[in-house]
């Protein structure tokens, strides 16, 4: 029997290569001869260099980079298997968990450290990056990003801004000249699992802005200076970004990266999944493992297991996905080509308990469903099974 275990994370108790890891011993313990490839999932955000390095055999590599703050921070990113593939996660120089819940303001944090993280990739030899987008504590518009690659974004009287959205409500001027020349002979994916633009009710600032820390009236000062931001990309970049789908990614990282790096928006389980080969593993399986914390209803919109399960119904291989929390309806599920799904919980439990037992009860669940594979199996061929 082939199996394909690929498990996205189970956040805030199993990365998704712990949760692959527990899922393969769960199919060991009953079919232990089981041909198997794991190909732990990531969506663009947390966890995707690490599931790109390890598929690849590719290498981690750090560098010391601005923080959100300004402060210096220890990021990471990728070196694909290829030597020239990059994979830079924003959230490592510019994200959320870098920030103290008292010390969050979107109007001062800077996406500096991901520009930096950037052409560390770039030192390293790579001419292709790839940039996750997701967790970040910043609504500047890839401002930042782009001073750090040597965009000068120039208010009155020509005077270089300060880093920040706040400063973007005084830009006048965008002047590319000093630009990395790197950056022009460089393919640069952006990688979202998002379609919100960059302005507006439903852009960067109104939706995720008071996560990061936005009041109402930030809000509205956010969504005017990259509105501000916008307007300038238009008229001295001729490019649109305001009402691209997806530029409102990371605080607007999104377009920022469009503008100022020739960038193309990807949906990022897309990427992730064509960049693993899943579907050249798929000819051969017999079987799709998956599964995250939660399945609700955002699978409907792009998750990294949706991805999985509409490629393993386009090739016929059945899936299971084990879930810490179901709350999606089985039926919608199957229409998403989910045949079933194994709760990984055996009954009432706090959730403490629940994470820190997660990776022994992802492995239990998954060795249940394989008793039960077994059991069917047996039936069909008019016996009873010895596992």
């Amino acid at each position: 029997m082939n199996v394909i275990v690929a498990p996205d994370s189970f956040k805030g108790s199993l990365t998704a290569l712990e949760a692959a890891d527990a899922i393969v011993q769960g199919v060991r313990d009953v079919f232990p001869d089981a041909e198997i490839v794991a190909i732990p999932l990531a969506d663009g955000g947390e966890g995707t260099v690490e599931a790109l390095v390890r598929a690849t055999e590719g290498k981690i590599l750090k560098a010391t980079v601005t923080g959100p703050m300004g402060d210096p921070t220890e990021a990471h990113f990728g070196l694909l298997g290829d030597d020239v593939t990059g994979v830079v996660e924003m959230a490592q120089a510019a994200g959320l968990h870098l920030v103290a819940p008292e010390k969050r303001n979107p109007l001062l944090a800077t996406t500096y450290g991901v520009g930096e993280l950037m052409r560390a990739a770039l030192d390293a030899g790579c001419r292709r990056l790839i940039v996750g987008l997701g967790g970040s504590a910043t609504s500047d518009g890839g401002a930042g990003m782009a001073q750090a690659i040597g965009v000068r974004l120039l208010g009155p009287g020509g005077t270089e801004l300060k880093r920040g959205a706040a400063a973007l409500m005084s830009l006048e001027k965008i002047d590319m000249s000093a630009r990395d020349p790197r950056i022009e002979r460089t393919t640069i994916s952006a990688a979202s699992d998002v379609r919100n633009p960059l302005c507006g009710s439903e852009g960067a600032a109104a939706v995720y802005g008071p996560q990061k820390g936005a009041s109402g009236q930030m809000v509205g000062m956010l969504d005017k200076a990259l509105g501000n931001l916008a307007a300038a990309i238009e008229r001295d970049l001729r490019v649109e970004v305001r009402d691209l789908p997806g530029g409102g990614a990371a605080g607007g990282l999104g377009a920022g990266l469009v503008a100022f790096a020739g960038a193309e928006i990807r949906s990022g389980p897309s990427l992730v999944l064509q960049l693993l080969r899943f579907e050249e593993f798929l000819e051969s399986a017999d079987l799709v493992l998956t599964g995250e914390g939660k399945l609700d209803r955002q699978i409907e919109f792009g998750k990294a297991i949706s991805g999985v399960a509409l490629l393993a119904e386009k090739h016929e291989v059945p899936i299971v996905a084990f879930t810490g929390s179901l709350e999606e309806d089985e039926d919608k599920l199957a229409e998403r080509g989910i045949r079933a799904v194994v709760p990984i919980a055996l009954g009432p439990m706090k959730e403490e308990e629940s994470v820190a037992r997660a990776s022994e009860l992802l492995q239990a669940a998954a060795e249940r469903a394989m008793r039960l594979l077994a059991l069917g199996r047996s039936l069909g061929e008019g016996r009873w099974p010895t596992t």
